[in-house]
């Protein structure tokens, strides 16, 4: 059984920008948290699936770490579409470390995000980027908004 395009769009939207999920459950719906908080955001060399966790292929070129997003409106765009999965996707640019050494290049395949700054963390979503990004001395990786989308399908 599928999820209907306005529970997934409400799904993202709890997780993405602690928006309440109205009609669910008691009269307040699933609500957001207290306080935002963050979401923290990963690179990586290969898909790290349903059943990895936030260092499953995840990037370690010198210089490499997570960045966060806030759980907001401003942190990150929901998009309901009915025709294909709703999606959420960073509103602003996200930049990451510049690499500082040429080893080890490596490719960027794949994003994550999870709840962890570092470690193991719980992978929320991860997916594959628009275009892979080959990461040596002196590249910062850098994602204009729109560009780490993240569907719910």
């Amino acid at each position: 059984m599928s999820k209907s395009n306005t529970w997934e769009s409400d799904l993202l939207k709890l997780v993405f920008n602690n928006t309440t999920a109205s009609l669910i459950g008691d009269a307040t719906g699933l609500v957001g948290s207290g306080t935002a908080g963050v979401l923290w955001v990963s690179l990586h060399t290969a898909d790290p699936t349903e059943g990895g966790d936030q260092i499953s292929g995840e990037a370690a070129y010198v210089g490499y770490a997570r960045i966060s997003i806030a759980r907001t409106v401003g942190g990150w765009t929901v998009t309901l579409v009915n025709v294909g999965p709703s999606t959420a996707a960073n509103a602003a640019q996200a930049t990451f470390p510049q690499c500082t050494s040429n080893t080890p290049t490596e490719v960027l395949t794949h994003v994550g995000v999870g709840t962890a700054s570092t470690g193991g963390g719980k992978l929320l979503y991860s997916g594959a980027l628009a275009s892979t990004l080959t990461v040596s001395q002196n590249i910062t990786p850098s994602y204009a908004p729109g560009q780490l989308v993240v569907p719910e399908d």
